[in-house]
């Protein structure tokens, strides 16, 4: 804690009126400072794309025959890998359309992405159709009139309606 020294560092003038000055705002509180800055991070920005472009190229360049030999094995393969799911893909639209099979059916049971399997699937399918039909709905003694009632149940019966 200090004490007071016993000068009033106030009031240095009792007899101008108090002005404060107006506060100078910080240069990086004005829209110029940060207009300036924009401008040179977007320099900067387009520097590095220019320099990160010519540096790929130089890559590309230096690359040796086996490297881009690699690349060119990589795609490759790549595209290899890919050829079964597009025969699948065109097989499924082919048997869909042969077999009349509903698109309901087809894309829940013909999921299969590689074609022997695709065609085991369409052929399970197409069985159980076919296996429904033949089977079809059977009620054992549908249209057989029953046979004539006993003498004792016809008692029966007419005691208790009266007939």
């Amino acid at each position: 804690m200090s004490e007071p020294t016993g000068v009033d560092t106030s009031a240095t003038d009792s007899t101008a009126p108090e002005q404060q000055p107006e506060p100078q705002p910080k240069p990086t509180e004005t829209v110029d400072f940060w207009k300036q800055k924009a401008r040179e991070q977007e320099k900067r920005a387009k520097e590095n794309a220019d320099a990160a472009r010519r540096l790929g190229e130089l890559e590309d360049a230096n690359k040796s025959e086996i490297d881009k030999a690699m690349d060119r094995v990589t795609k490759a393969e790549a595209e290899v890998a890919s050829v079964p799911a597009k025969v699948a893909d065109a097989l499924r639209a082919h048997l869909v359309a042969l077999h009349e099979i509903p698109a309901d059916d087809a894309e829940l049971f013909l999921t299969a992405n590689d074609p022997d399997l695709l065609l085991k699937q369409v052929t399970r399918l197409v069985g159980r159709d076919v296996q429904r039909k033949k089977q079809g709905n059977h009620v054992p003694r549908e249209g057989n009139s029953p046979t004539s009632a006993s003498g004792d149940e016809r008692e029966t019966v007419r005691a208790l309606f009266g007939n």
